[in-house]
C-alpha cells in the first residue's frame, strides 16, 4: 500500500531528525490509542472516520491497517467511513476512493 509505505518512511525520517519532539508525540499517541474506556478497535474506527472527514489519505491507510490489526471487519470500516461522509458531505464521499483502495490492498478484497 503506497500511502502506508509513504507514511512509515516519513515517520522513520522525522523520528531520526527530531527525536525529542517525535518521542513526545509518540508517548501521547500511545496513551491515547491504548485500551481504555474505548477499545483500540473503536478508537481506530474513530480515527479512520476523522481521516476521511479531514481528507487525509495517509491517515485513512494507516488507520484502516491498524483497525484491521485490532480486529475490525470490512463492514465496520465501511460503516465508520459512512459516518464520516454523513458529517462531511461530498468531499468525504470522494474519500471512499482511498478507503476502498486500502481495503483492497490490505485485505485482498
Amino acid at each position: 500500500m503506497e500511502r502506508l509505505k509513504e507514511f512509515n518512511e516519513m515517520i522513520a525520517q522525522i523520528s531520526k531528525e527530531n527525536p525529542e519532539k517525535f518521542a513526545a508525540f509518540y508517548n501521547f499517541l500511545q496513551k491515547v490509542e491504548g485500551e481504555g474506556a474505548l477499545s483500540v478497535k473503536t478508537k481506530e474506527l474513530i480515527a479512520l472516520a476523522i481521516g476521511v472527514a479531514k481528507h487525509c489519505e495517509w491517515c485513512i491507510s494507516y488507520h484502516i491497517n491498524e483497525a484491521l490489526k485490532a480486529g475490525a471487519t470490512r463492514e465496520e470500516i465501511l460503516e465508520a467511513a459512512w459516518v464520516a461522509v454523513l458529517m462531511d458531505g461530498g468531499p468525504g464521499l470522494s474519500h471512499f476512493v482511498p478507503v476502498l483502495k486500502a481495503l483492497k490492498e490490505l485485505q485482498g478484497k
